[in-house]
């Protein structure tokens, strides 16, 4: 891997919070903390989020927030409500804390943190409102580790969604992402209606729709190496089935605007 792109002054000062939920990543979490907290960007915040995970992963959450004073933020949450709710939380607490800008990543390492000062860089050159580290752009590239069902699956995916969606983008389930305050701010937060994994897709939707600029640039996408993946059989219903929803929900603003 190479090592983060350097920004200048006073780029790498901007107050970025990085948002990560969990579930079960106790032996992820520190890795992913030791990765972050090294970039060169020392404005930067982590923010955890987690579903009482029984293997304690809130505990391991505190015990790094006590090691990095004022740098970590971890929320306990009471049960296991699904990926998107703990965004909206982790997000929603980001923007109280008077973040400029907010990121999101997985907590399983499969997303390498040392995108996050090139995809800092490239929101504040472009003026977009995100930028999303794709695996599906000229350059991107998926771990070794997939097999072609699971390379099949997920080209499947991303063009189903396009095709119901009409969304111009190359990785619309990419969940690694970097929003300037504005456009998250614009996006309403507490209206968001996704659970699951198809968060990602109506973070997208709703971005695209409000006219926000997205750039996508490319990214390594790595292999969970522990623990295992939450991607269960509702989830996917719920992915499945969204996009649809999310059509219908719009077509229902507008004759209500109307």
């Amino acid at each position: 891997m190479p090592d983060p792109v350097p920004l200048p002054e006073p780029w790498s000062r901007s107050r970025l919070s990085v948002v990560v939920p969990t579930y079960n990543e106790a032996e992820n979490l520190p890795v992913l903390t030791a990765q972050v907290m090294a970039l060169p960007l020392p404005e930067l915040h982590l923010v955890v989020v987690d579903d009482n995970s029984p293997d304690g992963t809130g505990e391991v959450a505190d015990k790094l927030a006590s090691e990095h004073p004022g740098r970590i933020t971890v929320l306990h949450r009471t049960a296991k409500d699904g990926l998107g709710r703990a965004y909206v939380a982790g997000m929603t607490r980001a923007l109280e804390d008077g973040a400029e800008f907010v990121a999101q990543m997985d907590a399983d390492l499969s997303h390498p943190p040392l995108y996050l000062p090139q995809m800092l860089g490239t929101l504040l050159s472009t003026g977009a409102g995100v930028v999303i580290g794709s695996r599906y752009v000229p350059g991107g590239s998926l771990s070794q580790e997939w097999g072609l069902r699971r390379r099949l699956l997920s080209g499947w995916a991303n063009a189903y969604v396009k095709a119901v969606l009409a969304l111009p983008l190359r990785d619309i389930t990419a969940g690694f992402k970097v929003w300037r305050r504005g456009a998250l701010e614009a996006l309403d937060l507490a209206s968001v209606h996704s659970s699951g994994y198809s968060f990602q897709v109506e973070m997208h939707f709703r971005a695209y729709r409000r006219g926000q600029k997205i750039v996508e640039i490319p990214i390594h996408f790595e292999d969970r190496t522990r623990g295992s993946s939450k991607m269960d059989l509702a989830v996917q219903l719920e992915s499945a089935l969204r996009p649809f929803q999310l059509l219908h929900h719009e077509r229902r603003s507008r004759r209500t605007a109307d």
